[in-house]
């Protein structure tokens, strides 16, 4: 049984105290306390050491100062533990940490002991104290430091920001890398809340996935040159979530509950592209039911985040690549926003489990798209999905082309495919075009409704659906629900979407690429972001892999054309970087090394250094080059994945 907790109240508590202000911004709307679950069921989690069904953490209290120079985060992590009566220990996860001392409430020091190190596991700790009694909840205190190459940390020079003056810190903990800066129970199946006191040098701004409770930070006795920052996090969330950001930071309010967090110098245009946030918020909200976080801010962070983003409660962290002076590639607002329903609400319990955020969060931020831009931008968005997804199941094993994965004795990023994101999408939509719109729409919103911050597996998914919605056999026979989850590849009823908008573009690419028309005559200042990823991408239907479909000249042609190898919007410029560097396109090399030297996100440089390589004699020393160049500047998230096509310089 769950119930309120001591951690939880201290963390109301002093939000109460503090007057609940956040972000800098009058009035701003702070976490409404969450309706806890009176019941949890835990899985057994492959990619924990956790017993969470013996002793579990609930809370978790951080009380850490942020060396830039020694760059490590070090003070104390307090936990609140409860579990079985009689439980008389518990077992975390840490990777690439030192461990000082750990005591219990009243300052006794209590043993621990730290087990065999795995490379993608880390190592179990486990602490002893006292047996548990009857609903009791206990509490400890670690004190320990992160190390420099913590992975989930990346410390960044001046030289690497925008403003080149101030040093700039961020987290990634998505998928098991929050064990390497928070000792605790790393499994997205075990909910927690936190709070935080962050020490950091007092020209720079700290940020969390939370409250801040601190606006202008706090002076700290005797110091000068350093700040406090205060933060809550009412609602309990999986670690995995728990996000920090320091650097020289300033922010921009869109209205009374969302605003951006950038580097001063890009404020403006991130505020400008990031204008329809609230009206997706609100988009989101009508679709299915009240957003439970209090505010929906962004951080734009350096170039070197790895992902496109990251949808950190209350704070999603968001590359700068999708800043592209049009609006166009703002759907990852409206993606990252959804999983505010579906990844931080109702969340996978395990890894095996991840398309139930990523399919959902799919589906749901294209409904966003729909409701904000219209049906035929979302049909496009559609289209593009459905190309990526057989591409992909085209290059994967059988097996991970599953929506339920079996990750046993691997990373889970390797699950980090468009077959959880799109196949999972395109399965939700079958759904709905066979149920029908609003009776699916309703089961949607009930399913967040009951399930609010629990951990969900597929079963417990198919379970509720077929309790709610499909309540007969012959809906059941229709929907393939089995086949789509556990068989591989798609299932006899997946129909693929139609775009009329890229009718007339799929004729524009067959006339240039195939018939050697002249690219001058195609209506590109017309189209739209989509339309030109979806020209970019034609390629002939009966095309051999390493196969050249194009000549230098018609290469030549279409970057002078087209200006392919300025393009300033990220989507674009990856795509014809893609054709060029296949080719061998000589001319678009100082385009490919501005951008893999520009930013760090993997989707763009994985595949890119893929295609490099690819290209054997002509591509290997370039991507040789390249990388002993770009990796000092890439999150270890992206260099990890890149280390294995390229080899480490």
């Amino acid at each position: 049984m769950i119930r309120t907790l001591p951690g939880l109240v201290s963390a109301l508590a002093l939000t109460v105290a503090l007057g609940g202000c956040s972000m800098m911004t009058p009035a701003a709307p702070t976490t409404p306390a969450a309706t806890l679950p009176t019941q949890i069921t835990y899985v057994r989690d492959i990619h924990s050491h956790a017993r969470p069904e013996i002793a579990r953490v609930v809370h978790v209290d951080l009380d850490l100062n942020a060396d830039f120079q020694a760059k490590t985060l070090a003070g104390t992590a307090t936990l609140d533990i409860t579990g079985q009566v009689g439980a008389a220990g518990i077992i975390l996860d840490v990777r690439n940490m030192d461990i000082r001392s750990v005591r219990d409430a009243a300052g006794t020091t209590l043993p621990f002991r730290l087990g065999a190190s795995d490379p993608i596991l880390g190592q179990p700790l486990t602490i002893d104290f006292a047996p548990l009694g009857e609903r009791e909840t206990r509490r400890i205190v670690i004190e320990y430091s992160t190390r420099p190459d913590a992975a989930a940390l990346q410390w960044l020079t001046p030289e690497q920001t925008a403003g080149g003056q101030q040093p700039y810190l961020f987290s990634q903990g998505q998928a098991i890398l929050t064990r390497t800066w928070v000792p605790t129970q790393d499994s997205p199946g075990i909910r927690q809340t936190y709070a935080a006191r962050i020490t950091a040098p007092a020209d720079l701004t700290v940020v969390m996935s939370a409250d801040m409770l601190t606006p202008q930070g706090e002076a700290v006795p005797g110091r000068d040159d350093v700040k406090a920052w205060r933060f809550a996090m009412t609602n309990p969330v999986p670690p995995y979530l728990i996000a920090i950001g320091v650097g020289d930071l300033a922010f921009a309010p869109i209205d009374e509950r969302t605003g951006v967090w950038t580097e001063p110098s890009r404020l403006a245009a991130a505020s400008a592209e990031m204008a329809p946030t609230a009206a997706m918020v609100d988009a989101a909200e009508a679709l299915y039911g009240d957003y439970l976080w209090g505010r929906y801010d962004l951080l734009i962070l350096p170039p070197s985040f790895p992902f496109g983003g990251m949808e950190n409660p209350r704070l999603t962290f968001a590359t700068p690549t999708i800043i592209a002076g049009d609006q166009s590639l703002v759907s990852l607002v409206a993606h990252e926003l959804a999983h505010s329903w579906s990844g931080n609400l109702v969340t996978n319990a395990t890894w095996a489990d991840f398309w139930l955020n990523e399919g959902f969060t799919v589906y749901f931020e294209n409904r966003i798209m729909e409701a904000v831009y219209g049906r035929d931008r979302a049909m496009q968005e559609q289209v593009l999905g459905w190309q990526s997804l057989n591409e992909t199941i085209a290059d994967l094993p059988p097996a991970d082309t599953r929506l339920k994965l079996e990750l046993a004795g691997r990373d889970p990023d390797e699950g980090l495919t468009d077959v959880a994101y799109e196949k999972g999408a395109f399965f939700l939509r079958t759904i709905e075009r066979i149920v029908g719109r609003e009776p699916f729409d309703a089961w949607l919103r009930g399913y967040f409704e009951r399930n609010a911050f629990r951990p969900m597996t597929t079963e417990l998914f198919l379970e509720d659906i077929r309790t709610h919605l499909v309540t007969t056999k012959a809906l059941e026979d229709a929907l393939m629900m089995d086949a789509w989850i556990y068989q591989p590849g798609l299932p006899s009823n997946a129909q693929a979407p139609v775009s009329d908008a890229f009718v007339p573009v799929d004729a524009a690419a067959m006339a240039v690429f195939a018939d050697g028309a002249d690219p001058r005559q195609i209506p590109w200042g017309d189209w739209n972001t989509q339309q030109r990823q979806r020209f970019l991408a034609w390629r002939p239907s009966d095309l051999t892999a390493g196969a050249d479909w194009l000549t230098s000249d018609q290469l030549a042609r279409l970057d002078a054309s087209l200006n392919l190898s300025a393009e300033g919007n990220a989507e674009v410029r990856f795509a014809w970087l893609q054709i060029a560097m296949a080719h061998r396109f000589e001319p678009a090399v100082p385009s490919a090394e501005a951008f893999l030297l520009g930013m760090g996100r993997r989707k763009f440089v994985l595949p890119l250094f893929q295609t490099l390589w690819n290209e054997g004699d002509w591509g290997r020393p370039i991507a040789t080059r390249l990388y002993a160049k770009a990796r000092p500047l890439y999150h270890p998230v992206t260099t990890g994945s890149v280390d294995a096509v390229v080899g480490r310089p």
